[in-house]
């Protein structure tokens, strides 16, 4: 006879249940890796060469941290379209976002419907005990398509199969989201179609065109008539925007402002269409006031505190980074008048640099893995930098799990990660996540990193028998 187990013992978590099931389902079928390979570019589930995942586990959050996400980040979403407005009626407040002078004509071209960001996405670090994000991308978030497609291939792994024996699983449903999403938009912007012409707008031959086929053919299936353009397919005869022989209802805009900015020429049909107000455009581009690094500083600096009530303040306290622009100036930390640039000297293992205007990790300087010379020639490029200004951020605690990792011979190693957490907003409300996992500081699919589905989970109550 076997005694029962201690009532002390802690139950597996998900992790733990999942990778027991993947071993053994390993032994029984051994082309897992390479099947899952084979599927995810047959599913266009590729940026440039590479497939997005090579990781045989999701990433599972519980009911309790997705309300907790869902609290924060459609807290912040609502403080960047409200401090939008604000900024775009106060000289003062608009200074701090140090657009460019092109960027303010664009933002400042009156479009009166929605949200200044139709889809956004919060980059965040989720712990049992504290919720920290990074920065806001207000403009052109990538990634929803890729997310929900990668989710829809793990839920048919034979893992998933039994390890949904135990818990229940739920996924997020982006791409229709998306499209309701950007449909208000449309609404709000006075459309009346039932099913208008969407051309999603960026450059032929960027790494994130097969996430647009994945997007034309789900928004077709779900019956509205979508194309993909490049700007310079673009037409405006001073009525109707065309592109392909089409006339466009909607541009579901990912070509980003800075593109549109650094090649007017090519971008000017869809900005004089924007301007004549002849087509809807999301995200707008009010949406670039959010979208800089220095929306964190704004957060953040004690001269702003009026805007934001005690709740508010409070939040961002909690979740929200202290942020500066990079300049020779006193500021407060928390209540103590620094030196700016001293306290960056001095600050280093708890501080990273970058530029407030780039993506893909771009120019990100991490402090505590920088030399002190090293870190002196970064402030040095922040201070002079002659395109936008640099912003100083105080390090946020990260999250880290060990991965099933598929090697380039096909074996499965355990590799511990960085986790990096993106909620998707779209029109303000969390719809989902873009998860990505990399072993250094930094997390993004254009510095190497890889990306798994984000499942919510919860154990099965077992029914007494």
């Amino acid at each position: 006879m076997t005694s029962a187990a201690p009532a002390s013992m802690t139950p597996p978590t998900p992790q733990e249940e999942w990778n027991e099931i993947l071993k053994t389902t390993l032994l029984r079928v051994p082309s897992l890796p390479q099947d899952l390979f084979k599927r995810m570019r047959k599913a266009k589930l590729t940026f440039g060469d590479r497939v997005h995942c090579p990781f045989l586990r999701p990433f599972f959050l519980s009911p309790e941290d997705e309300d907790r996400v869902r609290t924060v980040a459609e807290g912040i979403a609502a403080l960047a379209e409200r401090v939008t407005l604000a900024a775009l009626d106060d000289r003062h407040l608009f200074a701090q976002f140090h657009l460019r002078e092109e960027e303010e004509r664009l933002a400042r071209m009156h479009t009166g419907y929605g949200p200044a960001s139709t889809a956004s996405r919060l980059d965040a670090f989720l712990l049992p005990d504290s919720l920290k994000f990074a920065e806001y991308n207000g403009e052109s978030p990538a990634g929803a398509g890729y997310a929900e497609t990668l989710a829809g291939i793990f839920s048919e792994l034979p893992v998933m199969g039994k390890f949904s024996q135990h818990y229940e699983v739920h996924t997020y449903p982006l791409i229709a989201k998306l499209l309701d999403a950007l449909m208000m938009s449309y609404l709000d912007w006075g459309g009346s179609s039932t099913t208008p012409q969407i051309a999603i707008v960026d450059w032929e031959g960027v790494p994130t065109w097969s996430e647009f086929e994945i997007l034309q053919e789900r928004f077709e299936r779900m019956g509205v008539p979508t194309l993909i353009a490049d700007p310079r397919e673009l037409e405006f005869d001073g009525k109707t925007l065309v592109a392909q022989g089409k006339v466009i209802d909607m541009v579901y805009r990912r070509v980003l402002i800075n593109d549109i900015v650094a090649k007017p020429a090519e971008c000017a049909a869809l900005v004089k269409a924007y301007s004549a107000n002849a087509v809807c455009v999301a995200n707008n581009f009010r949406c670039k006031i959010p979208h800089v690094k220095a929306f964190f500083a704004v957060l953040t600096d004690e001269q702003n505190g009026a805007l934001f009530s005690h709740s508010e303040r409070e939040l961002i306290r909690n979740h929200i980074p202290w942020t500066r622009i990079v300049a020779d100036i006193k500021t407060a930390h928390y209540g103590r008048q620094v030196e700016l640039l001293a306290f960056i000297r001095e600050q280093r293992e708890n501080l990273v640099l970058k530029p407030s205007d780039e993506y893909g990790g771009s120019g990100v300087t991490l402090g505590w893995e920088t030399e002190e010379a090293a870190w002196d020639d970064a402030i040095e490029r922040a201070l002079t930098a002659k395109n936008g200004v640099w912003i100083t951020q105080e390090r946020i605690p990260i999250r880290r799990e060990v991965f099933p990792y598929i090697t380039d011979v096909g074996q499965v190693h355990y590799r511990d990660m960085l986790v990096d957490f993106a909620p998707y907003l779209f029109r303000g409300k969390l719809c989902g996540f873009l998860t990505r996992l990399s072993a250094t500081g930094l997390a993004n699919v254009t510095s190497g990193g890889g990306q798994v589905p984000a499942y919510r989970v919860s154990a099965k109550t077992l029914a007494a028998e």
